[in-house]
């Protein structure tokens, strides 16, 4: 029987994403920005006491949506918890985004923005970053007043690295009259600056975050949305009940309870990034100031050559070739073990004249 299902043309339009492929599990895993450190063993010790009746209970949201205001520096209505940092893009589109509307992104950036557009049929305004990866100000600001729906900056940028400046994020939050103002700061651990405080004074403002990175709980998806009570009291209207799993809440709690390993895994990343780009720029190639816990490097036409010779030692880099130009690769900064191990398998395969179009040997 042959049947045709009545499939939204939206989903028909839109572009795949990739996401991370398997089998990479025991390898170095420097291309999806993962904390290669691990969660605190504070957090294995939390799970290991789940009881068998809790894991058949529907979980409870009070006790830790509490704690983790705390974690933030906010009252708990201010706080709602999301599964994962994607999720907590999505709510966005569930709440104030409808088919024929627009949303604004400046390029290149996290692709979950467009994914999450093209799935409701809105339309994506793109403004790009400049020659050195600066934030567009003066564009972003010319398309405010288009009123699109939803403004999304990456702050820090994924996968430039790159961080909006105090004075430039209040100019587009004064502009933003009528468009919902998205700060992503999934990285924002890292960079030393979060718009968390000025959600009082802009009720437009919204703040994603994610356990994924600092807290190296990827697996367990968990990602939070803050803004002021009574902004985020529309985005609540478009939850589900039971968002949220218990083994994520419990593990939140226990992360938030050992700062220290996260203050910790920072300093360390902040030092090896450092240091990771030096010694990129040492071989002549062209890296980009990051705030993250990566790094966004050009190795030119050879580069793809060079990405695949390392994942065949085991070495996983994030290719942007496709979307940014060749030899354009994101690098996570892992451990310092980790990061030697890259470099000098880069030393070994790289010759500096492969930036202009010959192929590393």
């Amino acid at each position: 029987m042959k049947v045709q299902l009545p499939v939204r043309q939206a989903i028909l339009n839109r572009r795949t994403y990739e996401a991370p492929g398997e089998g990479r599990s025991g390898k170095v895993r420097l291309d999806f920005n993962e904390n290669t450190s691990g969660c605190s063993p504070a957090v294995r010790r939390a799970l290991a006491r789940l009881t068998a009746k809790q894991l058949a209970m529907y979980p409870e949201y009070q006790k830790p949506t509490n704690r983790l205001a705390r974690h933030f520096g906010v009252r708990p209505e201010e706080l709602l918890l999301t599964n994962g940092g994607d999720d907590a893009l999505r709510v966005f589109f569930d709440t104030f985004v409808e088919p024929d509307t627009s949303i604004l992104i400046c390029e290149p950036t996290f692709p979950m923005y467009r994914y999450w557009a093209e799935i409701a049929g809105a339309r994506v305004c793109a403004v790009r970053c400049g020659a050195n990866m600066e934030f567009p100000v003066d564009d972003v600001l010319a398309e405010l007043r288009k009123n699109p729906r939803v403004l999304f900056i990456a702050n820090p940028n994924n996968p430039t690295g790159t961080l909006i400046c105090e004075k430039e994020l209040r100019r587009i939050l004064q502009a933003a009259t009528g468009t919902v103002v998205v700060m992503d700061e999934a990285y924002a651990e890292f960079s030393d600056f979060t718009a968390l405080p000025w959600i009082h004074k802009y009720p437009q403002l919204f703040v994603a975050r994610t356990f994924s990175k600092v807290a190296g709980l990827a697996s367990l998806r968990l990602g939070a949305v803050l803004a002021c009570a009574d902004s985020l009291a529309l985005v609540r209207r478009a939850m589900p009940p039971y968002p949220v799993n218990l083994a994520a809440l419990i593990a939140a709690q226990a992360a938030a309870d050992d700062p220290a390993t996260m203050r910790a895994y920072v300093a360390a990343v902040k030092r090896l990034r450092v240091w990771v780009a030096k010694e990129l720029c040492g071989l002549g190639l062209t890296t980009y100031a990051s705030a993250g816990n990566f790094l966004l490097a050009d190795f030119g036409p050879a580069g793809p050559a060079l990405f695949r010779k390392l994942e065949r030692q085991g070495i996983l880099v994030r290719d942007r070739s496709k979307d940014m130009g060749s030899g354009f690769v994101r690098i996570t900064i892992g451990t310092a073990a980790e990061m030697q191990r890259l470099l000098k398998a880069i030393r070994k395969e790289w010759k500096p004249q492969a930036k202009n179009g010959a192929t590393p040997e």
